[in-house]
């Protein structure tokens, strides 16, 4: 009895099993996982985290007021690594990654054991397309780390299409990847927007199609005056800053209006230092969305601008000039224009946009000096020199440091070697001289950084930052208000300070929560938030958090 009961029950599992096998064959498959229709990264070139605030009362409503009253904005996000440069910067957004691992440790580093100088994007094996210059010898092969864009491109098995959008050819070329249908940048030679063989041997007919109607020249023939009447820029200096901005080349003085018409001279490159710069790269990725079909794709398509003139202009002017102010509010417009179009071409609610910068910027040091801020410029040529005296009179080599480039002591490695001396008292006599300068801060052997006596947060970021094949074996720190490799006017960036370190970061659209978040992030945090809201794979150098709270 009690053996037919076991059979019995056999018999009736192996029926369940098979109906259920039969039922499992026949479901429909589900619906398609819910993405957005099209991701849209923007970078702002040297846009100070307290420039969402500084202008607001003069923003419109659709534009950076739109993103922080619909978006959700991180308050507290800074740069975990130095130097905060531009391909660093926009490395590490779409890494999710420092230079220590994605290897972009500077717009231009030194590899360490030959002492040749490389520019980041530099890429000897191809050439340009749509132009004859040099500008077009770049791709993203320095590059070590996937980026969001790549990881987007894998999970869509190369579906997604992905364009980098940029005058400066490493702000379009290091967001899009190393799988991107394409990177666009300017070339000064030609005013055109060209590529590289990296990715294409011939620009898309959209592509000629813009550049035909050569808009640099149709911008740079407008003129630069204010968006609106010049005495209302109560948030500025007084148009006439000499000590502290920098004039164009032809202008008599650093002020309104700006004949651009006049200075042109065929100079097309003359657009990046003007906020037409931004308005001709936001016209490009319009035309990218037209020439592309973006968002019309059965997978998430990914569009990454980086916004230059800022950086430009910033560097010309300096942050608390009538200029900088004008270029905030004229780009504030001009995004308003971009997101209403999005609006209508890929739909309301069926993107994503983020915005970001890559670095901040410092106050002119005349400026602060002239308020009573402590402050300067450190000339190190000088130092250099003497350091090259001391290391050949007491060592015999010539030439033993190569640069101070990003703020790090870049040895001449092959010929220290050459000449058998001691590594370690070098580097010792180096540290021991750069301290007794009175505008630096801390000098620190990079290899030897947990071990300096110097606040913990300057230690994590010198470990981020070092890469020990690309950057340079003593880091330099300055005292607060003090840079180097700059003029008296205008200004720069670099360093770990809030100024250079402290970022915008506001996400809207699809999957983002409407909100505000005060506790510290990070640029690395950036690209894993991305991939969690595609539900795809985090970079393969990612070593950031995603941020919980934007997504839905």
């Amino acid at each position: 009895m009690k053996r037919k009961i076991l059979l019995s029950l056999g018999l009736a599992a192996a029926i369940f099993s098979s109906s259920a096998q039969t039922k499992k064959a026949t479901v429909t498959p589900s619906a398609a996982l819910p993405r957005p229709k099209l991701v849209v990264g923007l970078v702002v070139d040297q846009m100070r985290w307290d420039y969402l605030y500084r202008y607001y009362d003069r923003y419109q409503t659709g534009g950076f007021k739109r993103m922080l009253n619909e978006g959700f904005t991180c308050e507290n996000t800074l740069i975990p690594y130095i130097p905060t440069v531009t391909a660093a910067g926009h490395t590490c957004i779409y890494t999710g990654s420092v230079p220590s691992i994605h290897g972009i440790a500077g717009n231009d580093f030194i590899i360490q054991a030959t002492g040749k100088s490389v520019y980041c994007t530099d890429d000897s094996t191809v050439v340009a397309v749509g132009s004859t210059s040099k500008a077009g010898k770049m791709s993203p092969r320095n590059m070590l780390a996937s980026t969001v864009t790549d990881e987007l491109k894998f999970a869509t098995n190369f579906r997604s299409k992905v364009i980098g959008i940029a005058l400066k050819d490493r702000g379009g070329i290091l967001p899009a990847g190393h799988a991107a249908n394409a990177a666009y940048w300017f070339d000064d030679a030609n005013g055109s927007w060209i590529s590289s063989t990296y990715y294409m041997t011939d620009l898309p007919a959209w592509v000629k199609t813009f550049n035909a109607g050569k808009p640099a020249e149709k911008y740079l023939n407008m003129d630069w005056n204010t968006l609106y009447p010049i005495n209302t820029y109560v948030q500025s200096e007084p148009d006439n800053s000499p000590r502290h901005e920098g004039k164009f080349s032809g202008a008599e003085a650093p002020t309104f209006p700006v004949k651009t018409s006049t200075l042109y001279k065929g100079n097309a490159g003359l657009i990046r230092s003007t906020p037409y710069g931004n308005s001709m790269t936001l016209d490009l990725a319009r035309a990218a969305v037209e020439g592309e079909n973006l968002g019309k794709n059965v997978v998430t398509d990914f569009l990454a601008v980086s916004l230059s003139s800022t950086d430009y202009v910033g560097h010309q002017f300096g942050p608390n000039s009538v200029e900088a102010e004008d270029t905030y509010l004229r780009l504030d417009k001009d995004l308003a224009a971009f997101f209403t179009y999005l609006d209508g071409k890929v739909g309301k609610g069926n993107y994503t946009v983020f915005l970001t910068a890559d670095h901040g910027a410092a106050h002119n040091a005349n400026f602060l000096i002239d308020h009573k801020v402590p402050a300067g410029i450190w000339n190190d040529s000088p130092v250099m020199a003497n350091i090259n005296k001391m290391i050949e009179d007491k060592y015999g080599v010539k030439k033993g440091v190569l640069s101070f480039n990003n703020y790090q002591v870049n040895f001449n490695y092959a010929e220290i070697r050459k000449q058998k001396v001691s590594e370690d008292g070098i580097k010792f006599d180096v540290i021991q001289y750069l301290m007794t300068q009175p505008e630096i801060a801390y000098a620190v052997d990079m290899q030897r950084v947990q071990e300096a006596n110097i606040p913990a947060a300057l230690k994590e970021r010198i470990q981020n930052g070092y890469n020990p094949e690309h950057s340079g074996t003593i880091q330099i720190v300055l005292k607060p208000g003090w840079y180097s490799g700059h003029g008296q006017t205008g200004t720069t960036h670099g360093t770990w300070n809030p100024y250079d370190a402290h970022i915008p970061l506001v996400f809207m659209g699809w999957g983002v929560k409407h909100g505000s978040l005060t506790r510290e992030t990070h640029m690395t945090d950036i690209a894993p938030t991305v991939a969690q809201l595609l539900h795809i794979q985090a970079p393969n150098g990612n070593v950031g958090t995603a941020i919980g709270e934007v997504l839905k």
